[in-house]
């Protein structure tokens, strides 16, 4: 099939690691003779490993950078006779990286109250982002509003100078970061000027009824159980809500008290709520995160 040059770059990949994984997957062989892409292996299996190639192919020429996770999640939809969507952000479309961030997207775009549960690095709060920005901008929701519990991990925030806002905003950090990548920083200076996005911890939600926003629970693992009925019950109509956290990583003095592990143990299966759970597999930072955090996965079970 002829492609653009960037497109052929990117079917091949570094040492021809993405065609390795396209001719692993669908037991063909890949090449790229003069410029173009050639398949060669039975038709089903051909068909399969095209679509592959020009789910990628059209990332490339979108300028996107293509990962060996864009591969495997655009093998993985191939597989499954579905097309890549997204949320849009200002470098493009927002992508899956993996098969379960594709089906985060889904569960996002179809349920009202969505709880994402799993380690660090797999997109839970990011995608979440990426979601709520898309429908602010298209005008789907009047409001962005993120909020998470200010709990120390290993610090103390009275510690920390200035007032409460002030104390809370470095547990904001990566929300504001998720924002700007997203979002562009001076897009997102303005939406907040506007009240259009809110930042704020979870004590600010209290006696508000969020109508017409979408709403991420962030770090939810660490909200009490009265902090977690109380903000679920902020819904008002025509709003979403997601929650996210890590149950392993309970920053609370007795970590029985965290509403997260609570509310998904109450609410799971109920009309209108999805619960997504991501494993160490999931996580798209450095290699060595997802080695660290399986370790620390087989360890707890050793000690439970």
């Amino acid at each position: 099939m002829p492609l653009s040059e960037a497109a052929v770059r990117a079917a091949s990949g570094p040492g021809g690691r993405h065609a390795a994984l396209i001719e692993d997957a669908f037991h063909v062989l890949v090449e790229t003779p003069g410029g173009g892409v050639s398949v060669n292996g039975d038709a089903s299996a051909r068909r399969g490993a095209r679509r592959v190639i020009e789910a990628i192919a059209a990332r490339a020429d979108e300028g996107l950078e293509v990962s060996q996770a864009d591969v495997r999640v655009a093998v993985a939809q191939a597989r499954r006779g579905e097309a890549a969507a997204g949320p849009a952000g200002r470098r493009g479309a927002v992508a899956a990286k993996t098969a379960a961030q594709a089906r985060y997207l889904e569960t996002m775009a179809a349920h009202d109250l969505v709880f994402a549960l799993g380690p660090a690095g797999t997109g839970k709060t990011f995608l979440a982002v990426a979601q709520g920005a898309d429908l602010l901008v298209s005008g789907a929701v009047d409001r962005l509003v993120v909020t998470r519990p200010a709990v120390e991990a290993g610090e103390r925030l009275g510690f920390l100078p200035g007032d409460l806002l002030e104390k809370v905003d470095p547990y904001m950090a990566p929300v504001f970061e998720a924002l700007a990548e997203i979002l562009g920083a001076e897009q997102l200076r303005r939406r907040r000027d506007r009240g259009q996005i809110e930042v704020a911890p979870i004590a600010f939600m209290r006696g508000r009824t969020l109508a017409h926003a979408f709403v991420i629970v962030d770090e939810a693992q660490n909200a009490t159980r009265l902090q977690m009925k109380m903000v679920l019950t902020r819904l008002g109509e025509g709003a979403r809500m997601v929650v996210t956290g890590d149950p392993s990583q309970v920053d609370l003095p007795n970590r029985a008290d965290s509403g997260l592990v609570h509310a998904v143990a109450i609410l799971e299966g109920l009309a209108g709520i999805s619960v997504m759970r991501f494993c160490a597999q999931d996580v798209v930072r450095h290699p060595l995160v997802e080695l660290i955090v399986g370790a620390y996965d087989a360890d707890a079970g050793q000690h439970l």
